[in-house]
Order: C-alpha cells, then sequence, then structure tokens
C-alpha cells in the first residue's frame, strides 16, 4: 500500500461516520493564497513557498476522493500573475511541470480526470503539452474532475465567450434567440463543468480575483486566515462542516 492509498484508507471510516457525507458539495473551487507569506514569515524565499503548497493540494485531492466530491477546481496561474517576478515565474511553470510529471501516475490510478481550464494561447508550448498529455491519459477518469486554471481570468473568459458566439452567429452557426444562460455557459472556459457549490479562499484576503465571476453567482463563499501552504486536510474539513451550515435558497424564499 503506497502512501496515498495508506492516508485514504486511516481517515475513511471516520470520515463515513454520523451524517456528515449527506451534504458533501459536488464542485469545490479553491483560490490557493499566502504562499509568499508563509515563506516570508520563515526567511525563506518565495519558492519554498510555493513547493510547500504542493503537498496541502495533494492532501485537498486525497480528502476530494475520500469524501466523494466530484469537481475540484484550483486557481493555479491567473493571466495577471505573469506581471511577477521573470524568475518568479518561470520557477512557477517548472514546477507545474514537475509536479504534475510526479504525480500523472498516482491521478490516473486513483481516477482522477485533470482538465486545463484558462487560455491556452498564453501558456509556453512545452508547459502546454506536458497538461495536454495529461489531459488525454486521464480523460477515462471520472472519481474526481480536477480542473487546474492556469493563465485564467475571468473577465478575458467571458470576452473571449462574447467574441465566439458574436462569430458563430455571424456564421449562422448560432441563432441569436436560441442563446440563453446555458449556452453562453457552453462557450466559457468551463463548458461541461458545473458551476462550484463552495469558494474556498486561503490566507485571509476577501476577493475573488477575477476567478469565475460567472460561475460563482450562488457558490458559497469561504474565507480562511490559513495561509495555503498550512491548509492541511483538518483545515479542508472544516471548510466543509461549515458548507454544511449553510442553507442554499437560489434567490427563493
Amino acid at each position: 500500500m503506497n502512501f496515498f492509498s495508506s492516508i485514504l484508507a486511516s481517515n475513511r471510516k471516520s470520515l463515513r461516520e454520523g451524517a456528515f457525507l449527506k451534504k458533501i458539495p459536488l464542485h469545490v473551487a479553491i483560490i490557493m493564497d499566502g504562499n509568499g507569506r508563509w515563506a516570508e514569515k520563515r526567511n525563506l524565499p518565495r519558492s519554498a513557498g510555493h513547493k510547500a503548497g504542493v503537498e496541502s493540494l495533494r492532501e485537498v485531492i486525497r480528502a476530494c476522493i475520500d469524501l466523494g466530491i466530484k469537481y475540484l477546481t484550483v486557481f493555479s496561474l491567473s493571466s495577471e500573475n505573469w506581471k511577477r517576478p521573470e524568475n518568479e515565474v518561470r520557477f512557477l511553470l517548472k514546477l507545474f511541470v514537475e509536479t504534475l510529471k510526479n504525480e500523472l501516475g498516482l491521478l490516473k490510478n486513483h481516477g482522477v480526470r485533470l482538465r486545463l481550464i484558462g487560455n491556452r494561447r498564453g501558456i509556453p508550448p512545452e508547459v502546454l503539452k506536458v497538461y495536454e498529455d495529461a489531459e488525454m491519459e486521464t480523460s477515462a477518469n471520472s472519481k474526481l474532475n480536477f480542473n487546474i486554471a492556469l493563465n485564467y481570468g475571468s473577465r478575458q473568459e467571458i470576452m473571449e465567450a462574447v467574441k465566439k458566439i458574436c462569430s458563430d452567429i455571424g456564421n449562422n452557426k448560432l441563432k441569436y434567440d436560441n442563446l440563453d444562460e446555458d449556452l453562453f455557459s457552453e462557450y466559457l472556459f468551463t463548458g461541461g463543468i458545473p458551476d462550484p457549490d463552495l469558494l474556498i479562499r486561503t490566507s485571509g484576503e476577501y476577493r475573488l480575483s477575477n476567478f469565475l465571476l460567472w460561475q460563482i453567482s450562488y457558490t458559497e463563499l469561504y474565507f480562511s486566515r490559513v495561509l495555503w501552504p498550512d491548509f492541511k486536510r483538518k483545515y479542508f474539513i472544516m471548510a466543509i462542516k461549515e458548507y454544511q451550515k449553510r442553507q442554499r435558497r437560489f434567490g427563493k424564499v
């Protein structure tokens, strides 16, 4: 039994006791924030914070599989993050590629399907190939749909959708009268993915940072002061428990 499997086995019994699993979100989205501050507090380079954040993501993925959450979407790199120092961006991209290559076997074996959401035109070709290869290799999996938002910005996403719709109407591929919210959603990077039930942001920041603005119209928001590298399994479970206390009315009484 490998480390991944042992963690799942040791926690499965306790998680499945009682009524805890009766109200599990279908889709959880996460803004993974605080890597840099975590490193600075320890007088470490920012790169150390990004490395430490990888383990938190591993634990969250394990928890999602164990709880039966079907969709997990994480904000990996925004379209604005390219403005960060060049060496940090270069390190992040290298870390993304190395981590994905190292973890791909486990993702495949545990039924995880990976999907890249974002503007692919702006991603370096060598990085994009690794992600697209992983998409193809995991395309038959269905236990957990793991969506990585890379070079993603929600306003850009909406503008791209509008342009595609205008083009399709102009080319008689789409009738104006047939356009509704559901059809519009299919033109987004997240087409075919249900809207998040729960959005988590770590590090004590209370903003959405241009993430899934269309998709989170009725999403429950959960803000944690915990920095992402410290946001291990127990804090994720706390967020799920808080979600279970919410009454979702979707505008109704």
